[in-house]
């Protein structure tokens, strides 16, 4: 498996950062213009011809514009592979005679029409022609980064310093000789042995949200830093931000890191199999708050699945709905069960926080369910799928409830 790991290039000089700087404005725009050209052209090959790329006007060597061709061929390739498989998918349906579905997914390819990337967030991807590692310097610095074949003349020697993921991941595996420039740091991929999945164990369920990070069926829930910071903290610290500043960016690698630090905390020891929630398009065509568009489950999933990888733990996805709203112990669903962060069942009387209470429900993997009426309340088994409505008494006086997890 491929692992990576981002070190900060802070300690060149002002000089090197401006070169650095200048390079992956010009990468950007030979890749802005190859995906140009690119993008009319019926089928795209790999290898991008001399007669494309040699119409770009740049000072890039042309090695350099060759490496930037393959990516733009990337982008341009995986940009109109999913409407080519939705459209791909629709003829199918129609020749089974299924129009409805046929429709449906129609409406959803012309709702999304295919647009060209925006390439002011590409970063340039240099392989073994380009990078060379000095691991042994005799200096402050750990690392040192040399950059050749680039333009102008130009070749830059970048300091760095290790840091313990970097450290952990060289003595795991082997360190690839490439290198991903962003802005302000360079970004490194290592070989790693796969892991074998583990062949016995218990299942573990787990519950993310917005408040805390994640909260297990075995009760263990994620915990505040040593500066006392939650999920919480740091996302109202966000909403206080402009976007786009320098306060904003650094609130956001507070998150991220809030985030890592959380979930390699997670104890999956003897655990065989981890059940979450199968979360999609949550704010999709929808209003939230400031405060909850800063919520990232994504990157709380893509961390938990890079852990289990690398533990040999298997992930498994399942539905949402009502998890938060089902007592685990006499499995009533009711909306009036979860009030913010308690849950108090209104049928048994069983009292719990209400992101263990979510977790015990994601890790007993129920069936989907074809219905809701969560007013009227219902039992929501493992037998079946099926709903079973019980009437139930609602309360005098309901608050809006709104979920957290």
């Amino acid at each position: 498996m491929i692992k990576s790991s981002t070190v900060t290039l802070k300690f060149a000089n002002a000089e090197k950062k401006r070169q650095l700087k200048s390079f992956v404005n010009e990468y950007r725009n030979v890749l802005a213009f190859l995906i140009d050209e690119l993008w009319d052209v019926e089928k795209v090959s790999q290898l991008i011809p001399k007669s494309i790329t040699s119409k770009a006007q740049t000072w890039l060597t042309a090695r350099a514009v060759q490496c930037a061709a393959k990516q733009a061929s990337a982008i341009v390739r995986g940009t109109k592979r999913k409407n080519g498989q939705r459209r791909w998918r629709c003829e199918k349906l129609l020749a089974e005679g299924k129009v409805a579905k046929a429709q449906k997914l129609q409406s959803i390819i012309d709702k999304h029409e295919e647009s060209k990337p925006n390439v002011g967030t590409i970063c340039p991807e240099l392989d073994s022609r380009f990078v060379q590692f000095d691991l042994h310097n005799a200096t402050t610095f750990d690392v040192w980064l040399t950059l050749g074949s680039l333009g102008n003349k130009l070749k830059l020697k970048l300091p760095f310093k290790r840091h313990k993921h970097f450290n952990g991941l060289m003595k795991r595996g082997a360190l690839k000789q490439g290198v991903r420039l962003l802005d302000r740091e360079a970004s490194f991929a290592f070989d790693l042995p796969d892991v074998p999945k583990r062949k016995g164990g218990s299942t573990l369920g787990i519950d993310v949200g917005s408040r805390r990070v994640f909260a297990t069926s075995a009760g263990q829930l994620s915990k505040a830093c040593n500066h006392g910071h939650t999920m919480a903290s740091i996302q109202a610290k966000m909403s206080r931000k402009c976007k786009g500043s320098v306060g904003f960016r650094k609130t956001q690698t507070h998150r991220t890191n809030h985030i890592n630090w959380s979930l390699n905390q997670l104890n999956t020891n003897d655990v065989q199999t981890l059940i979450c929630e199968d979360i999609k398009h949550l704010r999709k065509n929808k209003v939230t708050n400031r405060h909850n568009t800063h919520w990232t489950y994504a990157d709380i999933f893509g961390k938990l699945e890079s852990l289990c990888e690398e533990r040999g733990v298997l992930v498994q996805r399942t539905a949402p709905a009502f998890t938060s709203q089902r007592c685990s112990q006499c499995a009533w669903v009711h909306e009036d069960n979860r009030d913010d962060v308690h849950f108090q069942c209104t049928a048994c009387g069983h009292t719990a926080d209400a992101d263990l209470n979510a977790a015990i429900n994601i890790a007993l993997q129920l069936p989907k369910l074809k219905r809701a009426s969560q007013r009227t309340g219902f039992h929501w088994g493992a037998e079946n799928g099926e709903q079973h409505v019980v009437p139930h008494a609602r309360k005098e006086t309901k608050s809006r409830r709104t979920r957290s997890s």
